[in-house]
């Protein structure tokens, strides 16, 4: 159900022989003003979100088990694995990779 161009045009012509051109006019500029004012709120909105610690707090949320399979297995895991299931992704990464060694110089003498 959309709209084409012919039904837009109809309306239009409508609601010019309706209200005149000064009110239409008139009508357009606030729409406009209110759909930039609306946009700018949008953006103020979007701008102070705290994305990084929204999305850190999704990793402290539990999961919620969907079947009764997942919940048996989480149940039956020990607390340090669910702990480790809590920390954020870049501790997980960090800890999974080894750490690298110096290599020591050998002096023969």
């Amino acid at each position: 159900m959309g709209f084409h161009y012919m039904n837009i045009i109809i309306i239009a012509g409508i609601v010019l022989a309706l209200f005149g051109p000064k009110a239409l006019q008139s009508i357009a500029r606030s729409a406009g003003k209110g759909v930039g004012q609306a946009k700018n709120v949008k953006d103020q909105v979007m701008s102070e979100l705290p994305v990084k610690e929204l999305a850190n707090m999704t990793n402290l949320i539990p999961q919620v088990p969907l079947n009764s399979r997942q919940a048996v297995e989480m149940l039956l895991k020990p607390e340090d694995e669910k702990k480790k299931a809590a920390e954020p992704k870049e501790q997980k990464e960090a800890e999974a990779k080894p750490a690298e060694k110096p290599q020591e110089a050998t002096a023969e003498g």
